[in-house]
């Protein structure tokens, strides 16, 4: 599979019929939760890109530079992480938010009831979902997806024993779609321009 087939489209093939049989209430649906994540995320507005391996988050990553002419433009961030792992790339980061327009994060956990993103202070400190930039790429691993919120809290408490982050929140409804135009719950809510790195690695 080509990098472009995966863009947008998810690397991971969901059943037309699955896709667009499922109305709006019925209940949650009984699949893999990585095709159940992608369901949501796509409904929410967020671009994903399935990865095999690095070098494919590499490509992907710089696909979306070109795309936006994103290549004389910094980067912001608040993880350290972001930093070593592209570190060999010509990226130029900042931790200053007035000097980027761009936000580049890894994440907790991929949230498949709602195709949400949750991040904590490990990601975004104390910032407020409306204080991070319009544009954000998002790097995370296939192990990263749970099925639930309640699920991807046991995991951060279990991992972070000594401290528990602060400021956990979930990004989701990125961008005005026909099917979260109403939703009440992202009433007030900053769209987001959102593209997620997915790299598979189980």
């Amino acid at each position: 599979m080509g990098l472009f087939d995966k863009i947008f489209g998810g690397g991971k093939k969901v059943s037309k019929e699955t896709a667009q049989t499922r109305g709006e209430h019925m209940p949650d649906l009984q699949i893999p939760i990585d095709e159940k994540f992608t369901i949501y995320f796509k409904k929410n507005g967020g671009k994903f890109i399935y990865c095999e391996d690095f070098s494919e988050v590499l490509s992907a990553l710089q696909s979306i530079i070109s795309e936006n002419n994103w290549q004389t433009k910094q980067f912001y961030t608040l993880d350290k992480r972001i930093n070593e792992r592209f570190a060999t790339e010509k990226i130029s980061f900042t931790d200053r938010r007035k000097d980027s327009d761009i936000f580049f994060t890894t994440c907790e956990h991929l949230v498949a009831h709602n195709g949400s993103i949750l991040v904590c202070s490990h990601q975004i400190k104390e910032k407020k979902l409306n204080e991070l930039p319009d544009n954000l790429i998002v790097f995370a691993t296939t192990s990263q997806l749970v099925d639930s919120i309640s699920e991807a809290l046991k995991v951060i408490k279990k991992k972070y024993k000594k401290q528990i982050p602060d400021n956990i929140t979930t990004l989701k409804h990125f961008e005005a779609t026909p099917e979260n135009k109403n939703d009440f719950l992202s009433y007030g809510s900053t769209s987001k321009n959102v593209y997620l790195l997915l790299l598979e690695d189980y």
